[in-house]
C-alpha cells in the first residue's frame, strides 16, 4: 500500500498536469477570441486564476518533496518541482505574452475591419443622401418651371375670359344695332309718313 505522502505527491502531479492543460486551452481560446475586449479580459482573468492554482500545487509538491524521508526521492521530487517551475515560467513569459499580444492584435484587426465596414457604409449612406438631394433639387427646379407655366396659363385664361366678355358685349351691341337698323328700315318702309 502506498504511503499518504506518495498519494499526495501523485495527486499534486495530476492536478499540475490538469492545470497545465487548462492553461493551454485558455491560451488557445485567447488566440481564437475575436469578440469584444471584455471577453478577452475574462479569458485573461481565467488564465491568471489557473496559473495561481498551478503555482499553489507546485508549492505543495515542493513542500511534500522537502518532507520526504529518503534523500533520493526528495531530490527526484525537487528536480520535478524545478522542471514544473521552469515550464510554468516559460509559459508565463514568452509564450503567454506572445499569444496574448497576438490575440490582442487579431482583436484590434477585427475592430479595424469593423470600423472600415462602418466607414464604407457611412460613405454609401452619404452618397445616397447626395443623390437624393440632387433628385429633390431637380424636382424642385421642375416644379418651379411648371409653376411658371401654370402662372402663364392662368394669365392666358384670365385674358381669354376678359376677351370673351368683351366679345359677348360687342356681339350684343352689334346685334342691338342690327335690330335697331332693321326696325328703322321697316319703319321707313311700312310707315313712311311717321
Amino acid at each position: 500500500m502506498a504511503a499518504p505522502q506518495d498519494v499526495h505527491v501523485r495527486i499534486c502531479n495530476q492536478e499540475i498536469v490538469k492545470f497545465d492543460l487548462e492553461v493551454k486551452a485558455l491560451i488557445q481560446d485567447i488566440r481564437d477570441c475575436s469578440g469584444p475586449l471584455s471577453a478577452l479580459t475574462e479569458l485573461n482573468t481565467k488564465v491568471k486564476e489557473k496559473f495561481q492554482q498551478l503555482r499553489h500545487r507546485i508549492q505543495e509538491l515542493e513542500q511534500s518533496a522537502k518532507e520526504q524521508d529518503k534523500e533520493s526521492e526528495k531530490q527526484l521530487l525537487l528536480q520535478e518541482v524545478e522542471n514544473h517551475k521552469k515550464q510554468m515560467l516559460r509559459k508565463t513569459t514568452k509564450k503567454s505574452l506572445a499569444q496574448t499580444s497576438s490575440a490582442i492584435t487579431e482583436s484590434l484587426m477585427g475592430i479595424s475591419r469593423m470600423m472600415s465596414q462602418q466607414v464604407q457604409q457611412s460613405e454609401q449612406a452619404m452618397q445616397t443622401l447626395v443623390n437624393s438631394s440632387r433628385t429633390i433639387l431637380d424636382a424642385n427646379e421642375e416644379f418651379k418651371s411648371m409653376s411658371g407655366t401654370i402662372q402663364l396659363g392662368r394669365k392666358l385664361i384670365t385674358k381669354y375670359n376678359r376677351r370673351e366678355l368683351t366679345d359677348k358685349l360687342l356681339i350684343f351691341l352689334a346685334l342691338a344695332l342690327f335690330l335697331a337698323t332693321v326696325l328703322y328700315i321697316m319703319k321707313k318702309r311700312l310707315f313712311p309718313f311717321l
